[in-house]
């Protein structure tokens, strides 16, 4: 065994590897906190863990890797598991079928005595042992509130519920692992001592040939700092039930524990789990300048000590929850009674941009609804110079929207024009704009496909004077040099500019599909004779740019002047500049 320790702040971390008797033994038990998630492993994780004990079973030499289990020390021998509770339910689940396996062979008179034998020692080493007094089997384990009674009450005691098909979704699965485990066992093709090679897969394989790394921290905030060494490393780890389990320890009343678990149940259904803590993250973000996401449970700690700060804090969040969700979806029913906010909305969640969000929470809870669609309108145009066209650092965009939010939430912002202003050392100036969008190329293919396409119905729309959206014109994008050009385009643009060239916006334009099709891979004449046929302003203008040949130096013309239109396109409405 190896073992090391760590220092974070002043808690001391230690880490051990251990096998999955030494994990469970000496007396260990292991209790998931009341309102961690549910069970919720399915047969597709049944199987892979199921696959790789029947590889180690030829030699029991080889050893398989389960991961790292993080646990909260309340004692030397009892724990909180902060993660691990799916491996650690799954693994005690198949004690348990082995041990039914066992007590079935018995009860069909092959090896009674040494059948029951081994059930009982197998019990009390992997499972637990029954209580003196009233000779109820006890767990090493016990699960959350919703799992736990199910779990002591069937799994425990090899009782089959009534009606499975009724229970709870929680419950069904550990019900339906038990009965997984049940079946493989039974497929195990063994001439004789059936029990005695039962009794081995579980005493010696999965006891002795699987791995964990165990992690045991002093408190939360230690247990935070691990988390997110291992999400960095890629595993599926529950931060927001972490946070959540924090919350509820700080609540005394058992009144306030069951309002605040509804409460936060509904909360989350809003912003959903996986967003959880982002939500709560740009919360903070009105309030402290810049929170690096390893530092938020650790603020939520220091800043949330009793009930009535746990009390505030849901209350905020809730009247933010379905406005971050919103944010998210413009066709989402808040936006039903301000529809004009709808297409910033969708050009926000096309930029893929979030950091705005703490200046929006404060624009909608203190402006009126046509001061917060300039604004969101103002974010947008931000967003696309800042993000999209210069490709500036996205982590110097945090501080400057916090600055704005606290300026509009104390009032010394308290207008459209004044959030400007405090984003504008955002606002990518004009001359760079140009310069960025003279250069811009966008793939076509995947989910950039849609930003190309807005990119150019916009750029079409001002041109034609007609509207022109992205999300319903039927146009396609034509490439004019061709994304697989035959050797004839060779003689105007070399192929070695090929690659950089296709993805130009400069080489783009919209163009019916019907003609897209015509003109395909063809070559220059062909299409130049077609763009004329189109509809579409921008395809038409092309012959006029480039009548017979199509070349670098007239690609980077043509997207000179279209970034000349882009610039009072995407302009804010309060830049005075020329």
């Amino acid at each position: 065994r190896t073992e090391c320790q760590a220092m974070s702040t002043a808690n001391l971390l230690n880490t051990a590897t251990v096998n999955f008797q030494e994990l469970v033994g000496n007396g260990r038990t292991y209790q998931v906190p009341p309102y961690q998630r549910d069970y919720s492993w399915t047969e597709e994780q049944w199987e892979d863990l199921w696959q790789d004990i029947s590889e180690l079973r030829p030699d029991s030499q080889r050893r398989h890797y389960m991961g790292a289990v993080v646990v909260k020390a309340e004692s030397d021998r009892r724990f909180l598991i902060i993660d691990g509770q799916q491996r650690l339910a799954t693994l005690t689940i198949l004690a348990l079928a082995v041990i039914k396996s066992l007590e079935t062979l018995a009860e069909h008179n092959q090896d009674p005595e040494d059948n029951r034998e081994r059930a009982r020692a197998l019990r009390a080493r992997f499972v637990g042992e029954k209580d003196p007094a009233s000779l109820t089997e006890v767990s090493k384990l016990v699960l959350n509130k919703h799992d736990d009674g199910f779990f002591q009450d069937y799994l425990i005691q090899l009782r089959t519920p009534a009606h499975p098909r009724t229970l709870q979704r929680s419950n069904r699965l550990l019900w339906d692992c038990f009965s997984y485990f049940e079946r493989q066992l039974a497929q195990i093709q063994v001439t004789d001592q059936h029990g005695l090679r039962l009794a081995e897969l579980l005493s010696e394989v999965v006891a002795r040939q699987l791995m964990f790394i165990l992690i045991t921290v002093d408190d939360e905030v230690s247990a935070y700092t691990v988390f997110e060494t291992l999400n960095a490393r890629g595993l599926e780890l529950t931060t927001t039930d972490l946070l959540k389990n924090y919350l509820f320890s700080r609540l005394r009343a058992q009144s306030d524990l069951e309002a605040v678990q509804r409460r936060w149940q509904k909360l989350v259904t809003i912003v959903r789990q996986e967003r959880f803590a982002e939500f709560l993250r740009y919360h903070y973000l009105t309030i402290h300048r810049q929170i690096r996401s390893g530092r938020l449970f650790k603020m939520v700690r220091e800043e949330i000590r009793d009930s009535a700060g746990v009390l505030s804090l849901m209350t905020a969040l809730e009247s933010r929850a379905d406005f971050f969700d919103a944010l998210g979806d413009p066709n989402h029913t808040l936006w039903s009674d301000l529809p004009e906010a709808k297409p910033w909305i969708r050009e926000l969640n096309l930029f893929r941009v979030r950091q705005m969000t703490p200046l929006l929470f404060a624009v909608r809870e203190r402006f009126d609804s046509e001061s917060f669609v300039r604004v969101l309108r103002l974010v947008a145009v931000v967003s696309f110079r800042y993000t999209i066209v210069s490709g500036l650092n996205p982590n110097e965009l945090e501080s400057v929207y916090h600055d704005a939010a606290k300026a509009v939430l104390n009032g010394s912002a308290d207008t459209p024009r004044k959030v400007f202003e405090a984003l504008r050392p955002i606002y990518v100036a004009d001359a760079k704009f140009r310069a960025d969008f003279a250069q811009l190329a966008i793939t076509t293919s995947g989910t950039r496909r849609k930003l190309a396409k807005y990119v150019l119905a916009r750029l079409e729309s001002d041109a034609s004077g007609r509207p022109c959206d992205a999300e319903t014109d039927p146009g396609t994008i034509e490439h004019i040099l061709p994304e697989n050009p035959s050797a004839d385009w060779e003689q105007m643009i070399p192929q070695s500019h090929w690659d950089e060239a296709v993805f130009r916006i400069g080489n783009l334009c919209l163009l019916e599909s019907s003609l897209n099709r015509d003109v395909g891979n063809g070559s220059y004449p062909t299409k130049v004779n077609a763009y004329p046929q189109s509809s579409y302003e921008l395809a038409k203008q092309i012959p006029d740019i480039a009548p017979e040949s199509w070349t670098v130096e007239l690609l980077n013309k043509r997207q000179s002047d279209l970034a000349q239109r882009a610039q009072h396109l995407w302009r804010s409405d309060f830049d005075d500049g020329p």
